[in-house]
């Protein structure tokens, strides 16, 4: 009824815009070319207006699938469904044909479990609504499987065997099988494989995990038990199943504590066995392939979000899993889905380029692109924002983010290469003055440029933060430049002084100096949620800015060792070497100094994972997010500094439509716009 109403109104305002054009048309004259203008115009409407309602029709269905999903039964169910009396048996017959097609899905092992079904059928003395010939022929297939059995010498092949178990029964040697029981009582977390454990040797575990069950879905066993020894013995490594072993090397780099050995070690010898399989050849299927050469070279806190949607829309593999007994999709990657993502990602990327210009707009208008030692890293900045506050609506998170990167930016290069003694000294004067700095002269024209810059931009950030937050924040955004300049201007000194600093001093200033203060913090107000005076001020926040800037500080002085080294300057690793009298190579230094940043990371992570946080959590994601983005940029090289580096990912994520294999009209429509 909605969808009627809708369309009748869609059509009456159409309507109404027609005959106004046709009263204007009266005034200025009826000329042929007009009327074809008016024409198309009213028909461009009408498609929009279609376009719109077809997409709120998408997202109605998809509502609905998610709070009322639909499962359907796989071929595995019906093989169950067999052991009821009557409805069992004649659901069989009707299905009959669809449960042995080929071309059907099937789980792994079906041809043993649905045949050993229907053989305990007969033993009961049951009929079937089956003609004799087709039931010969389900015996055939499992007479052919139990032989291959014999034949087979693979690894793996008693973990497989113990998996399909309850369609095995009495063939097996049960004390064999429950040699592969888990701690939780099951047999792989199987309940079919369970209850045949208990039908045929029976266990109170078992018997204990089906009970639970009933009660509730139970948890999974902790990693402990997963040896690279094992693994070609398990029911993985007989399957030759990549992506289970992806999905564990994943796993195991998700760490967030410091003695993480288990997860240490499946991460090596997983991320071996993949690299071993991908030369070899056992990795077949070209989709997999490509997600196993991004998880090594991308690990998961490297990679920038919009990036990996744009991955995960274009190489979404609906058909690549193995399905194993039941696999239920309550959402799956349907056209529905994958319309409604990419729909979002084009209508995102012509927001992302609006951003872009303006911010362009914002340097010509400041005159920052009149500096000329300053490096113009717009695009950059920008891309920093919205690859990771992708959201459509955080506009102003994004703005915030990118005009403060592209100041800390030039300012860094003034301070670095460009700025004497006086003017570094006078652009920090100003900036303590701040409201009062007309009572001080500039010495040049660049601290001229640069003050009002940092002083008109942070103004009109404050007064659109405060307004959103409800309070002032315009002290706190003032502090944080002022933090940050006292700190350059430190490091500044060091260098004009030929000063060594202790690796403690340096650490210190490098928590300011990196310059994320007045880009992180700023952009918290613009998230959409309320962050209180007391949650800025709070341990928990501090300890989330200070481990963030260790992270990307000490990124950065890796690959900017040689560079800054040239300048004159000191960091983290000409540091760790100067004071160890030359027993530490530059190498075992980056070394040390990359073990560190492990710890900071993990740190950072269980701050931003832990519940019961004074600091929202849309919060602590953007310090998370930043070190990810430092992470993809500091890497493989200094990623930012290079004019080549990131190019790639700048048009993925800004400009370059979606390769997409089904055609979508709304896309097209948007494009012409």
């Amino acid at each position: 009824m909605q969808t009627i109403l809708l369309v009748v109104e869609v059509d009456l305002m159409a309507i109404i815009l027609a005959l106004d054009v046709r009263r204007e048309m009266h005034v200025i004259g009826e000329g042929k070319e007009r009327e074809v203008e008016i024409k198309t115009y009213i028909e461009k409407i009408l498609v929009e207006e279609n376009v719109s309602m077809r997409k709120q029709e998408r997202v109605d269905r998809i509502k609905k699938e998610l709070q009322e999903p639909q499962f359907l039964p796989s071929p595995y169910d019906m093989a169950w469904v067999a052991m009821v009396p009557f409805q069992g048996l004649q659901f069989i017959g009707k299905n009959f044909s669809i449960v042995m097609d080929e071309q059907i899905g099937a789980p792994i092992g079906f041809n043993v479990t649905f045949t050993g079904m229907i053989r305990l059928r007969i033993e009961m003395g049951l009929e079937f609504p089956l003609k004799q010939n087709d039931v010969d022929g389900i015996l055939q297939i499992r007479q052919m499987e139990l032989k291959r059995f014999v034949e087979d010498t693979s690894y793996g092949k008693e973990a497989y065997m113990a998996y399909i178990s309850e369609g095995l029964g009495d063939v097996l040697d049960w004390n064999e099988v429950m040699k592969f029981q888990r701690k939780n009582g099951s047999l792989f977390n199987s309940p079919s494989a369970t209850a045949a454990a208990l039908i045929y040797n029976y266990d109170d575990k078992a018997l204990q995990y089906l009970n639970l069950l009933v009660r509730k879905f139970g948890g999974s066993d902790d990693l402990s038990h997963v040896k690279s020894s094992d693994f070609h013995s398990s029911l993985q490594g007989y399957l030759k199943d990549p992506k289970s072993l992806l999905e564990l090397y994943k796993a195991s780099r998700v760490s967030i504590s410091k003695d993480e050995t288990v997860l240490n070690n499946i991460g090596e010898w997983s991320s071996n066995l993949l690299r071993e399989n991908m030369c070899s050849g056992e990795v077949p299927r070209i989709p997999i392939l490509g997600e196993v050469e991004y998880a090594i070279k991308y690990p998961f806190y490297a990679t920038m979000d919009r990036l990996d949607h744009r991955r995960n829309i274009e190489k979404i593999d609906d058909g690549g899993y193995q399905m194993l007994k039941t696999s239920y999709f309550s959402c799956r990657a349907n056209k529905d889905h994958l319309a409604l993502a990419a729909e979002d990602f084009t209508f995102s990327q012509f927001i992302y380029q609006d951003e872009l210009l303006h911010l362009e707009s914002w340097v010509k208008e400041n005159r920052i692109d009149q500096l000329q030692f300053a490096r113009q890293k717009q695009t950059y900045c920008y891309l920093s924002a919205c690859a990771t506050i992708f959201h459509p609506e955080l506009s102003d998170a994004r703005i915030s983010f990118a005009k403060n990167s592209v100041l800390i930016t030039v300012v860094d290069d003034f301070f670095d290469v460009a700025g004497s003694k006086e003017e570094l000294e006078n652009l920090v004067a100003l900036v303590e003055r701040w409201d009062e700095h007309h009572e001080l002269q500039y010495s040049s024209e660049s601290v001229k440029i640069l003050f009002f810059a940092i002083y008109t931009t942070v103004n009109q950030l404050a007064e659109r933060a405060s307004a959103l937050q409800k309070r002032d924040v315009r002290k706190h955004l003032i502090e944080l430049w002022t933090e940050l300049l006292r700190s350059m201007l430190t490091e500044a000194e060091w260098v004009r002084n030929q000063y060594v600093p202790t690796i403690d001093e340096y650490m210190t200033n490098a928590n300011l100096s990196y310059g994320l203060g007045p880009i992180i913090p700023p952009s918290l107000y613009f998230v959409g949620q309320e962050l209180l005076e007391s949650a800025v001020k709070d341990q928990e926040y501090t300890e989330l800015l200070r481990l963030m800037n260790i992270c990307c500080r000490l990124l950065n002085d890796i690959q900017g060792f040689e560079r800054e080294g040239s300048q004159g300057k000191v960091n983290s690793v000409s540091l760790l070497v100067l004071h160890s009298g030359g027993s530490i190579s530059s190498g075992a230094a980056k070394k040390t100094i990359q073990e560190y940043i492990a710890l900071c990371r993990k740190d950072l992570l269980r701050l931003v994972l832990k519940e019961d946080s004074g600091v929202p959590r849309p919060c602590k994601e953007l310090f998370w997010n930043m070190c990810k983005i430092n992470h993809l940029f500091y890497s493989q090289t200094d990623g930012y500094s290079s004019p080549e580096e990131m190019v790639g990912a700048v048009n993925a994520v800004i400009y370059e439509p979606l390769k997409l294999q089904i055609s979508y009209p709304s896309l097209t429509l948007k494009s012409e716009q």
